[in-house]
């Protein structure tokens, strides 16, 4: 599941419908925003993630330029991390436990410039700080010091792991991007910002550097395996059109709803590749 932000709605509403018709699989991997929402496909909780960015959507604890100023995080990290799924919309943590499905996320290392897969068993408070470095945005995020590690966005090293993911042993995979078939990455415009955000990380800046080389072929490999039969991708057919913080919940329901009618149209050719 590629990220994106709030492009990830769309990402939520393939999972949902997938729910909603008995379609699991033997494991899942997140990116950033793929991180955040997917997880809810282990925890099985159909329009959780659609109902809570809703909810949130205008409350600055959840995002907003006063939640960077006073916390360093334009996601605040304790709201999204505990106090939501704890006490305002409860994460199925039970479920989530006993699901035999293996979920992973992708992070970034900063020292290395490498990413980082690591499987989220129990979502406790450590797996959480684990998915919370999977999507703490450069620039607008604290870095995440973890396990001996320092961590930010995985999308910064590996937005569409498919080919990590089979090298784990997974050999026929259901990809789902935020983006357009026809899309192709150039390079970031904050390029400048992030050489000075980064400056005690020359490795992944110069990961940065290479970034949209990297996810063009990516996005090439992936469709390369589609048509060899060993990949099954589901994707918008235009740009969603929605900003990376959007905090209308009219737009959010857009862009789920878009990714529930995307699903619902591939669904017959889904399980006959499954098959």
């Amino acid at each position: 599941m590629e990220g994106g932000a709030m492009r990830g709605m769309f990402t939520a509403g393939v999972c949902d419908v997938l729910l909603e018709n008995g379609i699991t699989f033997d494991g899942a991997i997140g990116v950033s925003a793929g991180a955040t929402f997917g997880c809810n496909f282990k925890s099985r909780q159909i329009g959780r993630a659609i109902r809570y960015n809703k909810r949130f959507a205008h409350d600055w604890r959840y995002c907003s330029l006063r939640s960077l100023l006073l916390t360093g995080d334009l996601y605040g990290a304790d709201f999204c991390y505990n106090v939501l799924p704890t006490k305002l919309d409860i994460f199925d943590y039970e479920t989530y436990r006993s699901n035999p499905l293996k979920f992973y996320v992708v992070a970034s290392d900063c020292r290395t410039g490498e990413p980082v897969y690591k499987e989220l068993a129990t979502c406790d408070e450590k797996d959480l700080t684990w998915m919370r470095a999977s999507a703490s945005m450069p620039l607008v995020s604290h870095i995440v010091k973890i396990d001996g590690y320092e961590l930010l966005d995985g999308g910064m090293t590996d937005s569409i792991p498919l080919k990590a993911f089979e090298n784990m042993g997974y050999q026929k995979n259901l990809v789902v991007l935020t983006q357009p078939r026809d899309f192709v990455k150039e390079p970031s415009s904050a390029l400048k910002l992030m050489k000075f955000s980064l400056r005690k990380y020359p490795k992944l800046y110069e990961a940065m550097l290479h970034r949209h080389e990297v996810y063009n072929q990516e996005k090439a490999y992936t469709f390369e395996q589609e048509a060899a039969g060993k990949c099954f991708v589901i994707c918008p057919q235009e740009p969603l059109g929605i900003s990376r913080t959007e905090n209308n919940p009219d737009e959010l329901q857009r862009v789920y709803d878009l990714g529930r009618l995307t699903m619902q149209e591939n669904l017959t050719k889904l399980m006959e590749f499954l098959k």
